[in-house]
């Protein structure tokens, strides 16, 4: 084991999987002495776990149900936390639903009684993620970028050809997971979706961290969702005016700004990819629009109204 902490959670895990276990097998799983497994049984003990003493030949432990979680580890509301945690694990785009319905389940089992009536009162519906990352492709990356070592993996097709790339960060958005890296073979920044990825081992050699073309991951990887370079921002943003009340606009308007000009007419500013983009989520309200700027704008709205006018003769 690599030592005492990470040795006494396994012991726990291993207590909550059957009822009774003699002390000289939970000495073999662990790797340690019988002495070892006593000192360890009184350390539960003292943080506050109800673990009887089984007498016999070869002796042995026993979690008692209804164990109370230790105060000083939680107190209610990381209890709660942590359940309500455990219950969104099929929407967290990981593929961890089992190992998180076991979790819930061996953390509620050791909750005192008011505060497991707090966690089962607690139901709701979730999504599931599109695409399921698995837990050892996550680990594996994680493990790369906090180590600061070279990644090689199978990205997309099997083509059979390895990727090489500098793991910067893993970022989760929407369901979905990304790494930012620095792409070796095409010296630039690159995002790649976790589902997609599948990593090579051994882990390559150490790099010294290049700085990212931003302030931070999530920065980084917001902006390309935008098509922009460094910043969260889109980078083409006009301002036009609809001829619908405000009620009606500002639901369909996701990280625009809203503002009523009069009860019927709403001053919009938004931003997308690209002006022919920022026109199509101006015509999906089905409304005429007037555009205040900029001038590109503008003229961008000339040359869509030419094409539909072309377009429906």
């Amino acid at each position: 084991m690599t030592g005492t902490s990470a040795r006494m959670l396994t012991l726990l895990s291993l207590l909550q999987t059957r009822r009774d276990w003699p002390g000289n097998l939970l000495a073999e799983r662990l790797e340690v002495t019988p002495r070892t497994v006593r000192r360890d049984m009184t350390r539960l003990r003292e943080l506050g776990y109800r673990i009887t003493a089984i007498k016999g030949p070869d002796g042995g432990y026993r979690l008692d149900a209804g164990s109370e979680l230790p105060p000083l580890l939680f107190d209610d509301e990381q209890a709660v936390a942590i359940a309500v945690t455990l219950q969104t694990a099929r929407s967290s785009g990981v593929d961890i639903d089992e190992a998180a319905a076991r979790a819930l389940a061996t953390v509620r089992r050791l909750l005192p009684s008011h505060l497991r009536h707090r966690v089962d009162g607690i139901r709701f519906t979730e999504s599931i993620a599109p695409d399921r990352v698995d837990p050892a492709v996550l680990e594996a990356v994680s493990a790369a970028a906090r180590d600061r070592r070279t990644l090689r993996f199978d990205y997309g097709t099997h083509d059979g050809l390895a990727r090489r790339a500098e793991p910067h960060a893993v970022v989760a958005r929407a369901g979905r997971w990304y790494l930012v890296a620095r792409d070796l073979d095409r010296d630039d920044w690159r995002t790649y979706r976790l589902d997609r990825l599948r990593p090579r081992t051994p882990a390559g050699a150490p790099f010294t961290p290049r700085p990212l073309p931003a302030a931070d991951a999530r920065t980084f990887l917001a902006a390309r969702f935008k098509g922009s370079t460094d910043e969260d921002r889109w980078p083409h943003t006009g301002e036009l005016v609809i001829d619908l009340p405000v009620a009606r606009v500002a639901p369909w308007v996701d990280d625009g700004d809203v503002a009523a000009v009069d009860d019927h007419r709403t001053r919009v500013r938004l931003g997308s990819w690209s002006w022919d983009g920022l026109l199509a989520g101006v015509m999906r309200f089905g409304a005429p629009f007037t555009v205040v700027g900029p001038e590109p704008l503008r003229e961008a709205a000339q040359r869509a109204a030419a094409r539909l006018a072309q377009s429906a003769r």
